[in-house]
């Protein structure tokens, strides 16, 4: 089985009667000739991933909750964001495990699984990822 690979830029979808249309455009030096040569009508199995500013696939299963547990496991790692939360008289060492244990308390969440579905609890977590952002930037 071949297949056709090329890149393209969604330009519109709209709707008519037999379902919905996508129009793409594809520069000339990736358009694949067997694409070129096959009738109008003919029928594909399409399969697409969409590119991220990095070129690389974005994965779309992650959605919010799943990156505000990794954020909030990320902060609580890092030194800096420990230094913050010192600075502040959050916590009084710099470590991960006092670190998780303020953040849990502070966004009201017994587990970092929990913000999967708390969007209050994400909230407070991106207000506090703000807060954090800001103190790095002085």
């Amino acid at each position: 089985m071949d297949t056709l690979q090329f890149e393209g830029v969604k330009m519109a979808l709209k709707q008519n009667k037999d379902g919905y249309v996508l129009t793409m455009s594809i520069h000339p030096d990736e358009i694949p000739d067997e694409l070129m040569r096959d009738f109008v009508g003919a029928r594909y199995q399409v399969v697409m991933v969409r590119l991220g500013d990095d070129e690389m696939p974005l994965d779309r299963r992650e959605h919010d909750g799943d990156r505000a547990i990794r954020l909030a496991g990320v902060l609580c790692r890092e030194k800096e964001f420990q230094d913050f939360l010192v600075q502040n008289n959050e916590i009084f060492d710099h470590n991960e495990v006092e670190a998780a244990a303020w953040l849990r308390n502070r966004v009201g969440i017994q587990s970092r699984s929990e913000l999967k579905t708390n969007q209050n609890a994400r909230a407070v977590l991106a207000q506090i990822n703000k807060d954090y952002l800001s103190w790095k930037k002085t």
